[in-house]
């Protein structure tokens, strides 16, 4: 929790309860059903919470914005960014069933108003967003013929970025990024947002405007 507060020293007091709730809650849902390895269930709020706020780092989008979490698992990144934005409009999907059972048990008791809920494939979900976010649920290769349908075709003027999509990867990604094509890929090592934890040494933000 420190490491999030000492990132983002403007949190509202409402917001360090909501991260700081977290903790508990998701060490005692993941005794029941198993959504964070049980051997990184110690480091939740570097590992899932902090990385899941890259973007944040990354960008403010302006009040209105709506945004897909595509594979959220149990809530990653959507459930921090939902805490940390609440000016956006926030929708989660994953093919299974029980892990958004517990995102959406997560997002009630920490008292998230901004935060929708799907079980199903992504072909499934016709609405449009402004960012589709994910953190490493596949290539990108892959996930961009599924997502374009989902991009908003009105960008809202007061964003810093166009419509797009915004993955959490690790390790090398030239192959990724070539996989791209021709699209601008913009690649943000995580380190330099949170130079002082070994962690994000690896870690990585793409976005690609779509």
């Amino acid at each position: 929790m420190d490491e999030i507060i000492k990132a983002f020293p403007r949190l509202t007091d409402r917001q360090r309860e909501q991260f700081a709730a977290l903790g508990p809650l998701y060490t005692d849902w993941n005794s029941k059903i198993n959504v964070i390895s049980r051997k990184d269930i110690d480091n939740l709020f570097i590992h899932h919470i902090l990385h899941s706020l890259a973007i944040g780092k990354f960008m403010t989008p302006c009040e209105g914005t709506a945004i897909l979490d595509l594979g959220t698992g149990g809530g990653f990144p959507g459930i921090p960014l939902a805490i940390l934005m609440p000016q956006c409009r926030f929708h989660l999907i994953d093919r299974i069933g029980k892990k958004i059972k517990v995102a959406s048990a997560v997002a009630e008791a920490v008292g998230l108003t901004n935060v929708t809920f799907q079980h199903g494939d992504i072909g499934e979900c016709r609405e449009r967003f402004d960012y589709v976010v994910s953190r490493a649920v596949m290539p990108l290769a892959d996930i961009i013929p599924l997502i374009t349908k989902n991009i908003s075709r009105h960008p809202l003027a007061n964003n810093p970025f166009p419509p797009g999509l915004l993955v959490l990867k690790g390790g090398d990604l030239a192959d990724e990024t070539a996989a791209a094509g021709r699209r601008e890929v913009i690649d943000v090592p995580l380190s330099d947002y949170f130079p002082a934890i070994e962690f994000f040494d690896t870690k990585h933000l793409l976005y690609l405007p779509l």
